[in-house]
């Protein structure tokens, strides 16, 4: 929002949220009961191809935020090192605030356009003449029109009741293009229009001339604004004019940097005319292109969970990005079909990817993701393949030059690799340390319970981190209580308490420290109330309503670790998973050794380390 909100800041259907789109509903439904019901010399083919087109502007311009994080994340021709925060992605948010209202909106005036005037119905496909016009009017009177708009919109009066709010993002995404209160889009909208009704007046228009411009004017603001820089410098040494007709990500990146150089919509022509080019343009634009990729410290390796995930990643929507996997929105139901398209893809064609990168003090730090899914990791026949994956990565990260990969989610599963032990054996000269992160989630679970307390049930799947856990808690004098003979005896013999180990038939514990393979039947006779206590990297499925659940383990970061703008699969924002806080405590206090297999790190040792670098105890309903 800007500073001191001026009039028509707000769009009109605000109110509305997510059920903005039904305005367009009445004119879709006329469009294609016209196009049915008519004579076939009575049909309007432009009318129907409104919504399909501006369904493709969408698309388009989720492409480029997707594209753009991926660049960003990789490091090379990154333009501004800054990172980006909660706030923005809230502000900015493609599908959650105003990123697409500007496709409603000019939707809208087509479709209203359309029908009172016949010139824009049954458009040819093209028309030279047209697009010629489009083209002269967009460098002419748009351009020109629109430098000193902008630079007027830079005057304190408008720039505090209008503008601010677009240049709050400083580090900019392709969707911080749109970004303007409605009476800005007002405004752009009357400059855009004159191109496009000009052809409609004269009889020249076409659908290249029409839906071509829009679609250039979506390009080159999702271009201006992705932070890297990828424009060759050949193609300005081979037609050097091309400077002043055409600009660069890094030429207004300086925009958002500076603030009061570098105006032009998309030819920086008018700057340098009259003389509010940045004097850094040449500069930042060489030396982005020369920026080589991010040389990271720790790599956090983890995988996809089910195949809905990829909107909630950095590099799908940015908004369901920003929250735990838990808030699911309506209209992922109606995209199956591309998510069945992209787990097929994923299955077939897919590699390890960058999610994210943050940065503490001096160090970095990045994200990388497996193509796989929950459920292909409990299918024995995927194992090769998965193990291949983490395994490449786990190399490909020796050659970056990083000194940590943590393994995160199942990539640690004990039968699938030995809790990583697997490829330090395959690979015993590497230099790189695999983290499992398995003695921080001990020391988390071991926080996170209640003091006070005398007695916990131990349910699930029995790993190093449950026996850890359980001796920890006997060795505190707590009462370990299990339900099945098979545990009960496996904990006997790996815990030195042994009396504190009992099997018990009860089931109205408080407290219940629980992993995978804790089924609905178990929960559904817990004592209400109860606290079930998670040491799995899954969540356990919730079946109660009267009780309460904690997230597996995971911290809250420090205020000093930067760029961190999307949420950790179901953790709440800020929060790490354990294996990721302990990949950067590694690095941080100079661990480099494996732990991994049956290694562990001492307990209190890595907990009091986290704490001192600013991690905290994640609290139950932490938001």
């Amino acid at each position: 929002m800007a500073t001191t909100p001026g009039f028509l800041t707000d769009w009109p259907w605000k109110h509305l949220g997510s059920f903005k789109y039904v305005i367009l509903a009445p004119w879709i439904t006329q469009s294609v009961y016209s196009y049915v019901t008519k004579e076939e010399d009575e049909r309007d083919s432009t009318n129907l191809l409104i919504f399909p087109f501006l369904l493709s502007r969408m698309l388009h311009n989720q492409l480029w935020i997707s594209f753009s994080r991926y660049r960003t994340a990789k490091g090379n021709n990154r333009i501004v090192d800054k990172g980006i925060e909660f706030d923005q992605v809230d502000r900015e948010s493609n599908w959650k605030t105003d990123g697409d209202d500007q496709i409603i909106l000019s939707g809208l005036l087509i479709y209203g356009f359309n029908t009172i005037t016949s010139g824009a119905s049954n458009l040819s496909l093209w028309r030279s003449d047209g697009v010629i016009m489009s083209i002269i009017l967009h460098a002419g009177p748009v351009e020109f029109l629109y430098y000193w708009l902008h630079r007027a919109l830079h005057h304190h009066y408008l720039y505090s009741r209008y503008h601010s709010h677009h240049h709050s993002s400083i580090v900019t995404e392709p969707i911080t293009s749109v970004i303007h209160p409605f009476a800005e889009h007002i405004a752009y909208f009357l400059l855009f229009a004159i191109p496009t009704l000009t052809t409609v007046f004269t009889g020249t228009a076409s659908l290249a001339s029409l839906f071509g411009y829009i679609t250039y004017i979506d390009l080159m603001n999702n271009m201006g604004h992705c932070n890297f820089e990828f424009i060759p410098k050949w193609i300005f040494s081979i037609f050097p004019p091309l400077k002043y007709l055409m600009y660069t990500p890094s030429f207004h990146s300086l925009h958002h940097t500076q603030f009061r150089t570098n105006y032009s919509l998309f030819m920086p022509i008018y700057d340098y005319i009259y003389g509010t080019t940045d004097k850094y343009t040449d500069s930042i634009y060489e030396n982005s292109l020369k920026r080589q990729e991010d040389t990271p410290d720790v790599i956090h390796l983890t995988h996809l969970t089910t195949p809905e995930s990829i909107y909630h990643l950095r590099l799908g929507f940015s908004s369901l990005a920003s929250m735990p996997h838990e808030n699911h929105k309506w209209y992922i139901w109606f995209m199956w079909p591309v998510t069945l398209w992209t787990m097929i893809t994923n299955c077939i064609y897919g590699r390890t990817f960058i999610l994210e990168r943050n940065s503490l003090e001096k160090f970095k730090f990045q994200s990388w993701a497996i193509p796989r899914y929950n459920l292909q990791y409990l299918l024995n026949w995927q194992s090769q393949a998965i193990n291949s994956f983490i395994e490449d990565a786990i190399l490909q990260a020796e050659e970056k030059g990083a000194k940590i990969l943590s393994l995160g989610l199942l990539n640690q599963g004990e039968e699938l690799n030995r809790n990583g032990e697997l490829y330090i054996e395959r690979h015993p000269k590497i230099k790189i340390k695999v983290v499992d992160g398995s003695s921080l989630a001990v020391a988390v679970v071991l926080n996170s319970i209640p003091k006070g307390t005398t007695e916990v049930l131990l349910r699930g799947n029995l790993t190093k981190v449950a026996f850890s856990i359980a001796s920890a808690m006997c060795q505190r004098g707590i009462q370990v209580a299990t339900l099945y003979k098979s545990d009960y005896e496996k904990l006997k013999l790996a815990t030195s308490s042994q009396s504190n180990i009992v099997l018990s038939k009860r089931l109205d514990q408080k407290i219940w420290v629980v992993g995978d393979g804790l089924t609905e039947e178990e929960q559904m006779k817990a004592a209400k109330g109860t606290l079930f206590l998670p040491f799995s990297q899954l969540p356990p499925k919730k079946a109660r309503h009267d009780c309460f659940y904690h997230y597996p383990p995971a911290m809250l970061v420090p205020p000093s670790l930067h760029n961190l703008h999307a949420c950790e699969n179901w953790l709440p924002r800020r929060a790490m998973s354990a294996p990721r806080v302990a990949g950067i405590v590694h690095v941080l206090e100079g661990w480099i050794v494996h732990e991994c297999g049956d290694k562990m790190i001492d307990v209190e040792k890595i907990w009091e380390a986290s704490i001192n670098h600013g991690f905290k105890p994640l609290p139950f309903n932490a938001e």
